[in-house]
């Protein structure tokens, strides 16, 4: 054994001098850890405002703008006190709208333009509510007109002339099979992203719309078929779930292209924290904050729950609008997506060559 073995060279070079300030945070920054911290504020955060956004328009909601149609002369069969009651108990958010005969008034209730009908009945006032337009309005509706009644002594007829349906009392269940297509979309285009993060754009165009036919297939087979809770329009429903799925898978494919990573947070603020709860599915939007029932109706998960909506209670008056939203959405995105897919981290160009020419 020489004099050199079994002692220790001192540290010399850049390899033996201690890392600086400097390195140990770049090398911290490569770590695992800065994503890690990162997310435990996020996900505290989005915790926070998940709640927040379905408490605030879900826990107390307070009627702003009702329009409703007044059929012929109501003032005559003792009507004028009970309107008043009616405006004054609803703090003056119910809008008036003349109508001349009870079918124009029915007709405007067809086409969504008024969620209540007064009109002379047989005896003192008859108020058509429909059910369909709103469970919550017109729970409102009727609560209201029944207290009216009994204080100002005005005989009044309450009639849901467009009920829910049986499986369906309290008409949730649209708003949950439009949560479903909007939620499944997205997770299904970041399953897609992590589990075949090989497909070239137009291959995973194509499985987005693959998985979002059968998966609006799947849903309103499941709700209508299997369990019973509606009766569906079955093709027009299974379109507009696929349409909604397909929408917000390639609305995460846009952000994924232009945030990498951190896509989920923009997917998830537009189409969860804002788009579900104000996309009146689960509160009618004359009870909602007004801000919020405007901005709704242009974001995805509110233009499908309206499209489905007038497709179950409305059918023979659907809207364009709703169709146009999610089209205009589904063109950005792939427009987005399709113009900077160099960026986007998936596909076989992003692969290491061993692995995209292994067979």
């Amino acid at each position: 054994m020489s004099a050199d073995e079994g002692t220790e060279h001192p540290a010399h070079g850049a390899h033996g001098r201690p890392p600086t300030r400097a390195e140990k945070w770049a090398s911290y920054k490569q770590s695992p850890y800065v994503p890690a911290f990162v997310l435990l504020f996020i996900l505290a955060a989005a915790a926070g405002l998940f709640a927040g956004s379905y408490t605030y328009t879900m826990a107390d909601p307070t009627p702003r703008r009702i329009p409703a149609a007044v059929v012929g002369d109501v003032e005559a069969r003792g009507g004028k006190q009970f309107v008043a009651g009616m405006e004054k108990a609803l703090d003056a958010s119910l809008r008036l709208h003349p109508y001349a005969t009870r079918a124009g008034a029915r007709e405007a209730m067809e086409e969504q333009k008024v969620f209540v009908t007064l009109r002379p009945g047989e005896r003192g006032v008859a108020m058509d509510i429909a059910g369909a337009a709103g469970a919550t309005v017109a729970q409102l509706l009727a609560e209201t007109g029944a207290k009216v009644a009994k204080a100002t002594g005005a005989p009044v007829t309450i009639t849901d002339v467009k009920p829910l349906q049986r499986g369906d009392p309290r008409g949730l269940a649209l708003f949950y099979i439009s949560l479903a297509a909007v939620i499944v979309g997205f997770v299904g285009a970041i399953q897609l992203s992590v589990h075949a993060r090989a497909l070239n754009p137009l291959e995973r165009i194509a499985f987005t719309v693959a998985y979002a036919l059968l998966g609006g297939f799947s849903i309103a087979a499941v709700v209508d078929w299997l369990i019973g809770a509606l009766d569906l329009p079955f093709v027009e429903s299974w379109l507009i779930l696929s349409f909604t799925m397909f929408t917000s898978g390639m609305v995460f494919t846009m952000f994924n292209t232009l945030m990498g990573r951190w896509a989920m947070l923009p997917t998830w603020g537009l189409m969860v924290l804002l788009g579900n709860p104000s996309s009146g599915g689960a509160v009618s939007w004359p009870l909602l904050p007004s801000a919020l029932g405007h901005i709704g109706r242009w974001l995805p998960p509110g233009a499908s729950v309206n499209a489905q909506h007038t497709a179950v209670y409305y059918q023979g008056h659907q809207y364009a609008f709703p169709f146009l939203v999610l089209a205009a959405w589904s063109l950005v995105s792939c427009t987005v997506f399709w113009v900077w897919r160099h960026r986007h981290p998936g596909g076989r160009d992003h692969m290491p060559e061993h692995a995209a020419t292994a067979s």
